[in-house]
């Protein structure tokens, strides 16, 4: 599956409302671990609208965060993380769920199917998948 097929699985299972954001991108790039896409389905489900409240980081970048965490068996990951984060808020304009939803010129600043299609996509540069 190519890197531009993962981010579109991801933008499709956001838009199924079975997942949030966490999931759409934790299930998208769940290849890269060893974990089912069930489990992190399970690990990631508390992690949307800023975990739980739209205050705090958007939730499609936490699943990121994650699937590099389990990738590189946390070795260098707080580094691929910062990277991931930084790329992201270049793209959408900020990291935190809040922002991201804030409403300008009718629209939010970057919905979240924009979000972990961003994520995906960031993820994969980074990683080189």
């Amino acid at each position: 599956m190519t890197l531009e097929e993962r981010a579109q699985r991801a933008v499709e299972l956001k838009n199924s409302g079975k997942y949030n954001c966490a999931q759409a991108v934790t299930a998208a790039l769940s290849d890269q671990t060893e974990l089912t896409e069930e489990q992190l389905n399970q690990i990631s489900a508390g992690f949307c609208a800023g975990m739980g409240n739209m205050e705090a980081t958007c939730g499609a970048l936490i699943g990121a965060g994650m699937i590099a965490g389990l990738k590189t068996e946390g070795k260098g990951t707080l580094a691929l993380t910062r990277q991931i984060q930084e790329e992201f808020g270049k793209k959408c304009g900020a990291i935190r769920c809040k922002d991201l939803k804030a409403i300008t010129d009718g629209k939010p600043l970057c919905p979240c199917q924009e979000c972990v299609r961003t994520a995906v996509l960031i993820y994969g540069e980074i990683m080189g998948i």
